[in-house]
């Protein structure tokens, strides 16, 4: 490898074994999308079959030396089964194939950690890798076992494993306690109410529904002004300007997994918090898949359990390529456009998404020019307080001509105050 590929992420074999036990194995190409999202650069994907799992390596030698030749031949950097491995395991294919060995754990809890945003999330993922840590403890502290010390190891006849152990129990009993205290602030205060800028559109939705594709379509068709400051900020937040709607802005959150390993359902809950404080959110469904409607529920189930149960939603139905159809969009008995049916990939019906999110935030936003004379300064002073005040022209007579635009809950609330003064 003499050049570098450019802005490519880690360069990554992909592993995936198939035991032939009816339903409970892994979907490859979910696997191909977790390993994109994490930013893996994915350049070979090996499968197999076996009965059963080898205790030493988990997949038979001939097919250990077969990884190892791809990962020389591609200069990889890292190996992703899509199982669980156990800590001897990663251990011994580390020693074979001279490069880093992740499984699907740890692959889902990078993601998280990559996506999580509030602080809540960050703990509970935290708190998730260093359980999924202790166990691999043994790992990188075996060379060091036989010295006994050394300078800067010495502990009072303690070896490194067990001050490891201590200090990771001693972490996790931390942030236990912190998870604890940001619940019952929660439980306290009315989330403090978010301003009234710039309404938040979220993706939700299964992993391999097309969500990235949709983001990536959605950020980068024409009518939008690409965002420089967000798009280097975090890869998943994008501006977009909508037509008589303004800006909005676009969170791609984590995706939906299948068979998500037990521990980790807390960390994935809390990686979606934010989508609670959202305006509104695109539930993306791969319309082709047989378990379409298995997988709505499931979203579904999540969005109760975190309580986002109230935000508005449009159902992007996604993939209609597959389908033999054509893109239309579905509204309720009032009207409200309700579901999508589009393509991600090939760009058709996206222009009835905007037009669906452009209905549906602007049915939410005010969006108005005020008149106001000087004896109404605490109207004024109240709508820059709530930052709505788009722009302002005085007039020779005093007067002040706004241009407003808020949410509709906070209009209201400010026009039934201006009624008791």
């Amino acid at each position: 490898m003499f050049f570098e590929r450019p802005e490519s992420g880690e360069i990554a074999v992909l592993v995936h074994i198939d035991f032939g036990r009816g339903s409970e194995t892994e979907d490859p190409r979910e696997f191909e999308e977790l390993v994109l999202s994490a930013g893996g650069d994915p350049v070979a994907f090996i499968m197999a079959s076996r009965q059963a799992p080898d205790s030493r390596t988990f997949v038979g030698s001939g097919k250990v030396a077969e990884i190892a030749q791809t990962v020389e031949e591609h200069g990889a950097q890292i190996v992703i089964f899509n199982h669980t491995l156990s800590p001897s395991q990663e251990r011994n294919l580390e020693r074979e194939f001279k490069c880093r060995v992740l499984d699907r754990t740890g692959l889902i809890l990078d993601i998280f950690a990559q996506r999580a945003r509030t602080h809540e999330g960050k703990l509970q993922v935290e708190l998730a890798q260093l359980e999924h840590m202790s166990t691999r403890l043994v790992r990188g502290w075996t060379h060091l076992e036989r010295q006994k010390g050394g300078i800067g190891l010495r502990g009072p006849g303690e070896t490194q494993l067990e001050t490891d152990r201590r200090l990771l129990r001693a972490r996790i009993k931390a942030i236990l306690g912190r998870l604890d205290k940001v619940r019952r602030q929660r439980e306290q205060g009315r989330r403090s109410r978010r301003r009234a800028e710039v309404p938040t559109v979220a993706l939700v939705g299964y992993t391999n529904a097309g969500k990235s594709t949709l983001f990536n379509r959605l950020t980068a068709s024409g009518v939008f002004a690409a965002d420089q400051l967000f798009a280097t900020l975090d890869p998943t937040l994008r501006r977009l300007e909508l037509e008589h709607a303004g800006a909005v802005i676009l969170a791609d959150t984590v995706g939906f997994i299948s068979h998500l390993p037990h521990r980790l359902v807390e960390a994935f809950k809390a990686t979606l918090e934010e989508t609670r404080s959202a305006d509104l959110l695109l539930n993306v469904v791969d319309a082709a898949s047989g378990e379409r409607d298995q997988h709505r529920f499931h979203v579904q189930e999540v969005l109760d359990e975190i309580g986002a149960t109230d935000v508005p939603q449009i159902e992007v139905y996604n993939k209609i390529d597959c389908l033999e159809m054509g893109p239309r969009l579905d509204r309720d008995d009032e009207g409200r456009p309700v579901r999508v049916w589009l393509s991600a990939s090939t760009g058709e019906g996206i222009d009835l998404l905007l037009q669906a999110i452009a209905e549906r935030v602007a049915d939410d936003m005010v969006d108005e020019n005020l008149d106001l004379d000087p004896g109404q300064s605490r109207l004024r002073a109240a709508l820059y307080q709530l930052g709505a005040v788009a722009s302002e022209e005085f007039g020779d007579d005093g007067v002040s001509h706004l241009h407003v635009r808020l949410p509709r809950v906070e209009w209201d609330r400010l026009l039934a105050s201006e009624h008791h003064h």
